[in-house]
């Protein structure tokens, strides 16, 4: 009885192969990381980063006039409220 012998690869071969593999593989992937999301589709909005307030001027307790320039930097929360 014969034994066959495997076919025995080159090794600059095998690195080819596993290189032509890799590239592929990365070709592929980056090309659906590129492209944009359809939102429609998956019925969500895309996020919209805030914008800046407007420039106002409120006064304070003490009846002075605060800009909202000046707080710049800090947090800043305004309350409105009403009576109807």
């Amino acid at each position: 009885m014969m034994r066959r012998r495997s076919p025995r690869v080159r090794p600059v071969q095998a690195m080819r192969r596993v290189l032509l593999a890799s590239l592929a593989a990365i070709v592929l992937v980056s090309g659906a990381a590129v492209a944009a999301p359809d939102f429609a589709s998956m019925q969500v909005q895309p996020y919209e980063p805030p914008k800046p307030a407007p420039a106002f001027s409120l006064p304070d307790l003490d009846g002075k006039s605060r800009q909202l320039a000046d707080l710049r930097g800090k947090v800043v929360m305004v309350f409105f409220w009403t009576t109807w």
